[in-house]
């Protein structure tokens, strides 16, 4: 069921207008939740609180007479956002089950003027609150702005890291490299080499490598390439993503012999490998797009796994590819005939005339993949299939 999910989701990939030619954030980065600025834009009030008074809690065998949620009481101590709607108002009292300690300041945001109503208070470090107020003064993207942030990954403090990590994995991809001389190259070699630091941020870092390194770098990269401890391969898309920017074109025998040919690749690992050379062939020209298709068409002989290419064979308009394609639907079994939808998408994408002759041959064969492609696939065709350049 898996693999069926994942040809559809590629087998449309090329279908659409666009395809991956326009990255809007950190290429291998995904975000975990809101960014502080998201959440505080989303607000008409934002206050940090010094918890003055804790909600009164029943003894026991005690009735509540009332059953309305206890609140507790915070002193304004700073508005973030939102003064003139709070010209007045020293204390504010709202919903909190936890035990905070007396004294210790928390975030608290509110919607709806002028009866606002007040979020779960979230309580903050020191390093915290004077963190969300400088948020405010910040450039609204650009490279000032994640130079701010850069200061803030691996934080002490766990929640400004995280906020951190998820405003560069928001971050236009161009952003990042705008900020190239600005990065902190020895940091993020550490961070990279720290087998403690989580996947997902490792990805970021290996991504920021890719733009600040040098071909110094290399023989740490390959080294972790080649390692089979799992861990040192942890965010391997990225890793090989940052491989290929610093070593080009000539890197590409190494992730071929590593992931591509070697059917004793892990699938998780092949499959890193192509996200990486699909980010190249779309975002850089540090590979030939000729040599990316070249390393991709290796996954053809490998049958159970050739439909996670085909889409991008079809977007790089390697209509060369025609003749196995039609093979591989032809000597598809019950491990590879997920292979058949892409091959149909991609004749029907393909503008030699002799492909629709190829898919008439086809449906002799499987009338039900043909209809499944033209069922799930209605619009044929490549609209923004980019040719492959040399």
């Amino acid at each position: 069921m898996f693999r069926l999910a994942m040809t559809s989701v590629l087998s449309f990939a090329f279908v659409g207008s666009n395809g991956l030619s326009e990255l809007a954030a950190c290429p291998f980065c995904a975000a975990v939740s809101q960014t502080f600025t998201e959440e505080i834009d989303s607000m008409d009030a934002v206050v940090i609180g010094k918890l003055v008074k804790l909600p009164k809690k029943s003894e026991a065998g005690e009735e509540v007479a009332s059953r309305e949620t206890p609140k507790a009481t915070f002193q304004v101590i700073q508005i973030v956002k939102g003064a003139k709607l709070l010209l007045e108002t020293t204390t504010i009292e709202t919903i909190y089950f936890g035990d905070g300690q007396l004294g210790k300041p928390f975030l608290i945001m509110g919607v709806d003027p002028p009866n606002i109503m007040w979020s779960t208070p979230l309580q903050l470090t020191e390093r915290a609150r004077k963190y969300i107020p400088e948020l405010l003064a910040l450039p609204k993207e650009g490279e000032a702005r994640l130079v701010f942030f850069q200061k803030h990954l691996e934080d002490e403090d766990e929640m400004l890291a995280r906020d951190a990590y998820d405003e560069f994995a928001k971050a236009p991809y161009p952003s990042i490299i705008a900020m190239k001389s600005k990065m902190d190259h020895d940091g993020l070699l550490a961070w990279i080499q720290d087998g403690d630091i989580p996947a997902s941020r490792r990805r970021l870092y290996l991504t920021m490598l890719g733009v600040c390194g040098t071909e110094k770098d290399l023989p740490m990269l390959e080294a972790m390439l080649r390692s089979e401890d799992r861990k040192a391969k942890a965010g391997l898309d990225a890793m090989i993503g940052c491989y290929l920017t610093l070593k080009g074109a000539e890197g590409m025998p190494l992730v071929e012999e590593l992931f591509l040919k070697n059917e004793k690749a892990e699938y998780a690992d092949t499959y890193a490998a192509i996200m990486a050379l699909r980010f190249h062939g779309s975002e850089t020209d540090v590979v030939p797009k000729k040599r990316i298709l070249e390393g991709l068409r290796y996954m053809l002989d490998r049958p159970q796994l050739a439909d996670l290419v085909i889409p991008d064979l079809a977007r790089w308009e390697d209509w060369s590819s025609m003749p196995r394609l039609v093979q591989l639907f032809k000597e598809a079994d019950e491990k590879s005939s997920w292979v058949r939808v892409p091959v149909i998408n991609y004749l029907r994408a393909c503008p030699d005339p002799t492909a629709a002759a190829r898919i008439k041959e086809l449906e002799r064969i499987d009338p039900a993949a043909v209809k499944r492609a033209n069922t799930f696939f209605p619009f044929g065709g490549s609209a923004g299939a980019k040719p492959a350049e040399s």
